[in-house]
């Protein structure tokens, strides 16, 4: 089939499809340009099964927009290849959406290594051998500012003291958690 037949061909298959919804010229359009669209997202990158599924798209696109084929504006093969590379940059788009979208907390949490639960509960214990080293006054502060997560004048009112004690309190026993913290190492 020579190019000008070709075009021929397919503005009156197109045309056929759009007024009279001719399956026969469907077909005919469909086995001349589904291997060539196949072939063009092809050369675009896609792997084959996907070349294969937007070549079908493309075409069944074809069928249904054959009314919006204007061939005094272009012809039938850049009209049908036009919606193929279309499809194809929808299709990367939504791809790399999916990627994106793809909620990183949806994964299970890797479970945390056996020398990092040990070097923890070593750290842990470290800090309640310190904790009870300090003295009652400065460890109630320290646990209703960091364990309870109390701000310093709800613990002003709950241990009926000055705002400035609390934070003098603080001070010193945070002083003192790091000395006794690095002795226990």
């Amino acid at each position: 089939m020579s190019e000008p037949t070709l075009a021929a061909d397919a503005a009156r298959w197109l045309h056929a499809i759009a007024t009279r919804g001719d399956r026969a010229a469907f077909a005919q359009l469909f086995s001349y340009f589904a291997p060539r669209v196949k072939a063009y997202l092809l050369r675009l990158g896609l792997p084959a099964a996907r070349a294969e599924e937007l070549a079908q798209e493309c075409l069944l696109l074809v069928w249904r927009k054959a009314a919006q084929f204007n061939p005094e504006t272009t012809g039938a093969a850049a009209w049908i290849f036009t919606i193929a590379r279309n499809l194809r940059v929808d299709a990367a788009r939504r791809d790399r959406l999916a990627q994106v979208e793809e909620d990183p907390t949806d994964a299970a949490p890797a479970p945390t290594p056996a020398d990092h639960q040990l070097h923890s509960a070593q750290r842990a214990e470290r800090l309640r051998t310190a904790m009870a080293r300090l003295p009652a006054e400065q460890a109630d502060v320290v646990r209703l500012s960091f364990f309870d997560d109390r701000p310093h004048a709800e613990i002003e009112q709950a241990l009926g003291i000055p705002l400035g004690t609390v934070k003098s309190r603080l001070r010193l026993a945070m002083a003192r958690l790091r000395t006794l913290l690095d002795e226990l190492k």
